[in-house]
């Protein structure tokens, strides 16, 4: 029994060599200086969504954390990676909720199915502003169906409400899986490498990119950090 239980390892790892040996990169991002303040948003205009916030939200253009971290930063392998040509069967979800865009940050594959959800009982416009790929503008009723986009072409996109001006969020496309949003505390991780050199680019939306090279030789975990210098305004 111990043999044909190494002979069928043995066959699934010459048949996925990618499998035998697969490293991580983490790290985290933070800032230094002085970030600009986040600002308090005034939804007194949209009662329904004002009441879901007995504490006023603020802008999240910035987002910090302890230890001054920095949220919401794209960190993607941008070089070295593997042909990634297959397209995630699972759909991202990006949700208006209290009249803000959840998550402020949403990363996606290349033709990914997007699917956008309305749970206010406001209508909003979804406008997303691309440059590259399509632009696109559609109303999204109170218990509307989700609107469902694709996107063929890696691009950086901001999204915006055309009747709610203070929302605002980004679509990240991408040509790659190996991507992940900083956490609150500034964390990332990139599973699943195969052994190989790679350039992994981190991006805010407020203070650009960021990249670093790394080179990952087994089953490792590299530490790549970035840190990003935050404007006052």
């Amino acid at each position: 029994m111990r043999t044909k239980r190494m002979l069928v390892a043995l066959v699934v790892l010459l048949a996925f060599p990618g499998l035998m040996f697969a490293g991580t990169v983490s790290g985290k991002v933070t800032y230094t200086g002085t970030p600009a303040k986040p600002k308090p948003i005034d939804m007194s205009k949209e009662p329904t969504c004002a009441k879901q916030h007995p504490t006023p939200v603020t802008t999240e253009t910035v987002v910090t954390g302890p230890g001054n971290a920095l949220e919401y930063v794209v960190v993607y392998v941008s070089s070295g990676a593997p042909d990634d040509s297959q397209v995630p069967a699972q759909a991202v979800t990006y949700d208006q909720k209290g009249c803000q865009y959840i998550p402020h940050v949403q990363a996606m594959h290349t033709n990914q199915e997007l699917k956008i959800s309305n749970d206010d009982q406001t209508s909003h416009n979804i406008h997303p502003l691309a440059k590259i790929n399509h632009e696109w503008n559609k109303s999204q009723p109170p218990g509307s169906p989700p609107i469902v986009e694709k996107y063929d072409k890696e691009e950086f996109i901001p999204v915006k409400c055309n009747i709610h001006p203070w929302m605002h969020g980004y679509f990240a496309v991408l040509k790659t899986s190996h991507f992940d949003v900083s956490k609150e505390d500034g964390g990332f991780k990139l599973p699943n490498l195969p052994p190989g050199k790679y350039t992994i680019t981190a991006w805010h939306e407020s203070y650009g990119t960021k990249t670093a090279d790394v080179t990952i030789t087994g089953n490792e975990t590299k530490d790549v950090n970035f840190s990003f210098v935050a404007k006052p305004y």
